[in-house]
């Protein structure tokens, strides 16, 4: 598959290696290409890296990415499957920048035409790639209105080596607000733990009670 990764963090970088390694080919998008020739991927504009993929990735600072998404604009971006990680905090990772709404929502209304998914935002990037790293079975998220673009997000987490048991289809696009407000917990818990690279599992109450 053709996967175009908006941003050049260590988000996209990590995604990108994930992708890559499991056979699919990856572009990095970047405002600046010519500025990023030494991250061992190939690099190119925004628009390239939406237009020439079938899906596309958003990994810019949430705080960011609606712009960015506009500088592309709405026709490159019709149809296809825009998986979203991004979630927008200050400065001092204290406050949200959507807090009674979310980004996805947010780019959602602005890209109609595009179908939206929101994962992965609820860890960094080492779980992200290498959940089997993690000590036991964990958790990740998906949110989104369109079943299509979600099974399509599902098997690119099962290439990242998240089954189908980890993964959990939480509702429509609204549902994204939980993943992103899970930020702000993310934050205590990383300073509780003293790492950020850990994440959470949803357990169910037992059959046999």
């Amino acid at each position: 598959m053709r996967i175009g990764i908006l941003g050049t963090g260590n988000v996209g970088r990590a995604l990108a290696a994930g992708w890559s390694a499991a056979g699919h080919d990856v572009l990095l998008g970047s405002r600046g290409p010519k500025d990023h020739t030494d991250l061992g991927f190939t690099v190119v504009g925004l628009g390239e890296a939406a237009t020439h993929t079938e899906v596309v990735v958003n990994a810019t600072p949430g705080t960011a990415s609606l712009d960015v998404l506009a500088t592309i604009g709405a026709p490159a971006l019709a149809g296809k499957t825009l998986v979203d990680i991004g979630v927008g905090l200050s400065d001092d990772f204290t406050e949200l920048s959507h807090p009674n709404s979310s980004l996805s929502e947010q780019i959602q209304a602005a890209f109609p035409e595009t179908l939206v998914v929101k994962t992965l935002c609820t860890m960094d990037a080492s779980a992200m790639i290498h959940p089997g790293g993690l000590e036991g079975p964990s958790t990740v998220f998906l949110s989104g209105n369109s079943a299509e673009a979600k099974q399509t997000t599902a098997q690119l987490l099962s290439d990242l080596g998240w089954p189908p048991a980890s993964q959990l289809d939480i509702g429509g696009i609204t549902t994204a607000r939980g993943q992103e407000h899970f930020a702000l917990l993310f934050m205590g818990i990383a300073n509780g733990l003293g790492t950020h690279t850990f994440n959470i599992n949803v357990v169910s109450r037992s059959a046999s009670t």
